[in-house]
């Protein structure tokens, strides 16, 4: 008689390690390029950029550690101010105007019955425009003395602003120019619009709901989430705000060379002068990279922190949209 030996599972007994290292580095192999992509080209400047904040630096020289020296200049350069209240300016005028803006060409294509999808286009196509054209096309047909706006008003004997040559109106022909070009942000407040289910709709007109209430009390908070992404990604856009100042400015001032550079960024009177553009100036004209880098951890440190907390608000009011604790 031969004896054998069966294999008796254990319940409850802990799996085999191999098989889950082995998924894990599969995993990590399929990741490898985006991650070693994010290290190049975020991880390392991000660090290397923080680093060289607590140095002065001028691209020649070896970097020379002055502590936080370049942080405590920033309470001193008043140039550095202007830019600050440019740029927050930007943060709360644009943002506001962007989110009004398409928020009411997206409820009103919403509602129409025929000539959609042409609307749409015109709509979006200016989107697609790079942002120097932009801000040239807008140049042109704002300018003063022989614009187009400048003749409609004299037909009324109302009489032209200077718009980007004015300071008072400068900041404002730009967020006209920003405004042109939203129709991505358009898009994707219209589809959450024709997202809405038809039956809440019907329901609110069943109980006497006009119009205005059934926008009001079921279209907003059904796409609030939507509209707090807008609010980031005007927020970011903002803070960013490099290229259409600089344009206008130069544009405005005639200053700009053959080789498209300006002598006058800001112009007029630094009424354009934003974050982004005062950092481009300390970092490659002064050569002053050490007080770029800390310009730029701090644009960092503020578009991070604004991000997060609005995220967290949107999270926050999903989950007690959803019922959770505290809804």
């Amino acid at each position: 008689m031969t004896a054998t030996l069966d294999r008796v599972d254990v319940p409850g007994a802990a799996p085999s390690r191999r098989p889950r290292a082995r998924g894990r580095l599969v995993a990590l192999a399929f990741m490898a390029p985006a991650l070693i992509g994010f290290l190049a080209f975020f991880g390392y400047p991000l660090i290397a950029t923080i680093g060289f904040s607590f140095t002065k630096y001028d691209l020649i020289n070896p970097p020379k550690w002055i502590g936080f020296a370049n942080y405590e200049y920033m309470f001193s350069d008043k140039l550095f101010r202007t830019s600050v209240y440019n740029t927050l300016w930007f943060v709360v005028v644009l943002t506001t105007a962007r989110l009004v803006f398409t928020l009411g060409v997206a409820s009103v294509i919403a509602r129409l019955k025929s000539g959609v999808g042409l609307i749409r286009t015109l709509c979006y196509l200016p989107s697609l425009a790079p942002p120097v054209a932009a801000t040239l096309v807008f140049f042109m047909v704002m300018r003063p003395n022989g614009g187009p706006v400048d003749e409609f008003l004299d037909w009324f004997g109302i009489q032209s602003p200077l718009w980007f040559a004015d300071p008072a109106w400068a900041k404002g022909g730009i967020t006209a120019v920003m405004l042109w070009v939203s129709g991505d942000l358009m898009i994707i407040i219209l589809a959450a619009i024709l997202d809405v289910p038809q039956e809440q709709y019907e329901a609110a007109e069943l109980d006497g709901a006009g119009p205005l209430r059934r926008w009001w009390h079921i279209t907003l908070p059904s796409i609030s989430p939507v509209l707090l992404f807008g609010v980031v990604n005007s927020i970011i856009l903002a803070l960013q705000l490099f290229t259409q100042a600089v344009v206008a400015g130069s544009a405005a001032s005639g200053s700009a060379e053959a080789t498209g550079n300006t002598k006058y960024l800001g112009y007029p009177e630094n009424s354009t002068l934003t974050f982004p553009a005062w950092l481009y100036t300390q970092g490659f004209r002064y050569f002053d990279m050490g007080y770029a880098a800390a310009m730029a951890t701090v644009l960092f440190i503020v578009s991070f922190a604004a991000t997060a907390v609005l995220v967290h608000r949107m999270r926050k009011n999903s989950h007690q949209e959803e019922g959770g604790p505290g809804a």
